[in-house]
């Protein structure tokens, strides 16, 4: 049946989009936890079909990728950079794919590769230029990222709540639209929004 459809949208494990992706014509990846083998094995077949593939598909959270990457470039390595992100209690990746991709974003902007998982104990002082990661599970929290850039004297913070799953697949639903009839690459919602 996968092999049937135009474009299949995945929001599945890991072992299962990598199996799906052998069998369709164009795909949607909204499956977040991948190795960085796996994540080869996806560009590999980006060559054969096109690929949206997005750490989140809602186009709030999208913006705030953008939001969060211009703070970064105007902002600087003067402002520290923390990320929090909560979720249910059954999500079963910490960070998201959300929240990583915010620090891979913020990262690039500020040339750094320091990341920290959580504090503590006797951590020492905080280095400039590092990117902490802060996960919080409970109950039934679909989504929240916030970024706070905390600089002398003020604080700016970047934050998305996902109220409702809809706001995923009404993104990837336009991904779906967006790709169909694209050549063979792989893609983000920043080209299926126009955010180059």
């Amino acid at each position: 049946m996968v092999a049937l459809a135009d474009v299949l949208i995945d929001f599945t494990r890991p072992e299962a989009a990598l199996a799906h992706l052998k069998h369709a014509r164009a795909m949607v990846i909204g499956t977040t936890g991948f190795s960085d083998a796996q994540k080869k094995s996806i560009a590999e077949a980006a060559k054969r079909i096109p690929v949206v593939m997005a750490a989140n598909f809602a186009i709030g959270v999208n913006a705030v990728y953008k939001l969060a990457e211009t703070a970064a470039r105007i902002l600087g390595d003067g402002y520290d950079v923390e990320i929090i992100e909560a979720h249910h209690r059954h999500k079963v990746d910490a960070p998201s794919g959300t929240a990583l991709k915010l620090g891979e974003t913020i990262a690039t902007v500020l040339k750094s590769n320091d990341f920290v998982f959580g504090r503590e104990g006797d951590t020492g002082e905080r280095p400039a230029r590092q990117i902490g990661y802060h996960s919080i599970r409970g109950g039934d929290i679909v989504g929240e990222h916030t970024v706070i850039f905390a600089g002398a004297g003020e604080r700016v913070e970047v934050t998305v709540r996902s109220q409702s799953r809809m706001t995923y697949a009404l993104g990837a639903l336009r991904a779906a639209k967006w790709l169909k009839g694209r050549p063979p690459g792989l893609y983000d919602m920043g080209d299926v929004l126009g955010l180059r």
